[in-house]
């Protein structure tokens, strides 16, 4: 094997580790806490379909969770994307369906709003810790940092079955909430459609990238 070759594989496996925990927990809290805001308004159908759970096992999507990250990371990507297994809500048994869907909506990206932040304090405390410990956990921090920010920002896309379409929905008066819902089946359509085209990165990049650069300058006190 030519050390070039051997130098790729190294930075592979390292990029899988200091990444691997950060995308699950941002992929799967985002999800639990989608389907936890759901069974507190009164649908259980996550908690009885056995989704409220931390095991990563009861939430990874083949392509979304393992496949698109890694096909990412190979590729040297300049941030990761991926997804988790969508956790059922049903929202007509919400107490309050229209109300509360923005609320069980909002709850995946204010989580990794949150995770973005307690990694970003975690960041800051590292520097203080054994430089074996310090390390490796500031490269998953920055990571955790950028995957968060990445998920929070595009599941904020006001577009439905996004987290900020549903939002919309349930914050337009209905003459305009309805023909938004009706676009649902073709939103993913579109999404894809930005990724193949290569427009979305633009879109999410100078946002994340500028967001990522505050947090990460802040902890390290720069």
């Amino acid at each position: 094997m030519r050390s070039d070759q051997r130098m790729h594989i190294d930075t592979i496996i390292h990029s899988v580790a200091v990444w691997a925990v950060p995308v699950l927990a941002a992929v799967v809290l985002h999800e639990v806490a989608h389907g936890a805001t759901a069974d507190l308004l009164g649908d259980p159908t996550a908690r009885r379909a056995g989704r409220l759970t931390l095991n990563p096992f009861a939430h990874i999507d083949p392509v979304g969770t393992v496949v698109i990250p890694l096909t990412l990371l190979i590729m040297q990507a300049p941030f990761l994307f991926g997804w988790a297994k969508p956790v059922p809500v049903d929202f007509t048994r919400l107490r309050r369906p229209k109300q509360d869907m923005v609320w069980v909506a909002a709850a995946g990206p204010a989580t990794n709003l949150l995770l973005a932040l307690a990694s970003t304090a975690l960041l800051a405390a590292a520097p203080h810790l054994p430089q074996a410990i310090a390390l490796p956990l500031a490269a998953s921090c920055q990571a955790s940092i950028l995957i968060n920010l990445v998920l929070c920002l595009f599941n904020l896309i006001p577009l439905p079955p996004l987290d900020g379409g549903r939002v919309l929905v349930g914050l337009l008066p209905n003459a305009l909430a309805a023909p938004l819902a009706r676009l649902e089946p073709f939103g993913m359509v579109a999404i894809i459609a930005l990724l193949v085209t290569g427009l979305l990165p633009p879109l999410l990049g100078p946002p994340v990238r500028a967001a990522s650069r505050l947090l990460v300058q802040w902890a390290l006190g720069g």
